[in-house]
């Protein structure tokens, strides 16, 4: 099985709030509420002239890999299902403005039967990034893990939808193989991918509208900071972003302080039972002054 321990392969950091022309030039960044209006009906029109190879899915030949492909609705393909009426949907904030929101669809093309991560957890998958051209811009046919804090929002907000593989063999060779994975796409509006901050690697355009197709292989639980405590409960109000918890305000979130409530003494070794093994149900976590907040969230505990 893959571990937490490989080096996790990042999509994007983090959203800057400018871009660059081709000359170099500061550009300010577009209104993210026209943006989103924009990004949506740009992919409402792709998903409505494209089909991804469904038939497949229904009646998988032998070898077949399960990886979605995505092609044009035309010539011999007229006939074919438009994608907008398989995807699914769900409706996600801007983190950056939360006036803003977006109707971000996704495509199921099979749910897979073993776990599905939560939202800080890492997931373990083959993946090809396209552009709206179907060009790919980025792509692993071997398995990689990534942190799903680490991720474009809208990578993240998708992969919960996922469960990953049933069960797995490990072969002669060393390599791994996947039974009853999760496999689909997701449609992302560039409110909730680079926006106007693409990698510097890659040929993408500001703004631009982009396509995931995956493959979900794995789950491992995330503890970024490796404080014991699983970064799932690091969420302390529970809305489903790990970034605004940040418990010591030392503007590090607490998935990512090894120290969360800056008295000195390591999350770690507060959240250990007498006998100095690492406790494992979080209501379970010392409270040494009995007031309701446990010891590695207290800094006068």
């Amino acid at each position: 099985m893959f571990k937490a321990k490989f080096i996790f392969v990042f999509l994007f950091i983090s959203i800057l709030s400018c871009g660059t022309d081709d000359d170099g030039d500061f550009v300010p960044a577009l209104d993210r509420g026209e943006e989103a209006v924009t990004a949506q009906a740009e992919i409402e029109e792709f998903l409505s002239t494209h089909f991804y190879n469904y038939e497949e899915f229904q009646n998988p030949p032998a070898g077949f890999d399960f990886k979605v492909k995505i092609d044009s609705i035309a010539g011999d393909n007229s006939d074919k299902l438009p994608l907008l009426g398989q995807v699914s949907s769900k409706m996600v904030k801007d983190r950056e403005d939360e006036d803003v929101t977006y109707k971000l669809y996704y495509l199921i093309a099979k749910q897979g039967l073993g776990d599905s991560p939560d939202f800080p957890d890492i997931a373990i998958l083959k993946y090809e990034g396209l552009d709206f051209d179907l060009e790919t811009f980025d792509a692993s046919v071997q398995p990689v893990p990534f942190d799903l804090t680490a991720v474009v929002n809208g990578f993240q907000d998708v992969m919960t939808e996922f469960n990953s593989a049933g069960s797995f063999v490990s072969n002669p060779d060393g390599t791994t193989s996947f039974e009853d994975f999760g496999s689909g796409a997701m449609f992302l509006p560039s409110g909730l991918a680079y926006f106007n901050s693409p990698p510097s690697s890659s040929d993408l355009a500001l703004y631009e509208q982009l396509i995931f197709t995956f493959e979900l292989l794995e789950t491992v639980q995330g503890d970024q900071d490796g404080d014991g405590v699983p970064s799932i409960y690091e969420d302390l109000d529970g809305n489903g972003q790990e970034e605004n918890d940040d418990t010591d305000e030392d503007f590090i979130a607490n998935y990512n302080d090894a120290d969360d409530d800056n008295d000195g003494v390591p999350t770690s070794e507060e959240i250990l039972d007498a006998d100095g093994n690492t406790i494992t149900d979080p209501a379970l976590y010392p409270d040494v002054d009995n007031d309701g907040i446990p010891d590695y969230l207290d800094a006068d505990s």
